[in-house]
C-alpha cells in the first residue's frame, strides 16, 4: 500500500507557528519555562518550536534543552540502542518544563522521558507537546497538552515524520505494512 502523506511544508509550518502562539499564550515570555526535545527526534522539533518562538517574541533567551532517554527506556536491554547526547545547560528546578517529542504513540517514552529529566530537578510542572498524537495505542496514561495533529491509526501503521534538517524535507507520512 502506498504511503498516505499527512502534511507537507505549508501545512507543517503552519502547524508549527499555531503550537508556538499555544505555548505563548500560557508562558508569555518564557523566563520561567524550559523546552526539553527527547532525543533522538524530539529534538528537532524542539528547536524548531524554539527558534520559531524566539522570531515571534523577538527575544534571544529561550532555554532549550536535548535529553537521552536510552538508559531509561524499559526495552533498552532487549535492543541494541544507541545512546544520544544529553545537551542541558540550564536549571529546571521549579521551572515549568516543556517536553518535547515527535510522536506520541504508546506513551512509553514520554514516560521514560520524565524519569531522565528528574536526573535534572524537580520541576514546577511538566507539560507535553507533540507534533502528532497517535491516540489509539496508549499502554501508559499519557497525555499531550500540545498536539500538532490527532491521527486514529491502527497498531500495524507508522507515521514517519521528515525533518529538513536531516530528511531534506518536512512531512509527516502514514505507512501500512
Amino acid at each position: 500500500m502506498q504511503p498516505k502523506v499527512i502534511l507537507e511544508k505549508i501545512q507543517f509550518e503552519i502547524t508549527l507557528q499555531r503550537l508556538c502562539h499555544q505555548l505563548i499564550e500560557v508562558h508569555s515570555d518564557f523566563k520561567d519555562s524550559v523546552i526539553i526535545g527527547l532525543q533522538p527526534r524530539g529534538t528537532y522539533l524542539a528547536h524548531r518550536i524554539t527558534e520559531e518562538l524566539k522570531k515571534i517574541l523577538k527575544t534571544k533567551k529561550i532555554n532549550c534543552g536535548d535529553l537521552d532517554i536510552t538508559f531509561y527506556r524499559d526495552d533498552f536491554r532487549k535492543k541494541e540502542l544507541i545512546p544520544n547526547r544529553t545537551n542541558i545547560d540550564f536549571i529546571i528546578e521549579d521551572k515549568n518544563v516543556i517536553l518535547v517529542d515527535d510522536v506520541l504513540f504508546t506513551g512509553r517514552t514520554i514516560r521514560a522521558g520524565l524519569d531522565a529529566m528528574l536526573a535534572f530537578g524537580r520541576p514546577k510542572d511538566v507539560e507535553l507537546l507533540v507534533l502528532v498524537d497517535r491516540r489509539f495505542a496508549r499502554h501508559v496514561p499519557i497525555q499531550a497538552k500540545y498536539v500538532g495533529l490527532t491521527i486514529d491509526s491502527i497498531e500495524t501503521q507508522n507515521v514517519k515524520v521528515e525533518w529538513k534538517e536531516t530528511d531534506g524535507k518536512d512531512r509527516i507520512t502514514l505507512l501500512s505494512k
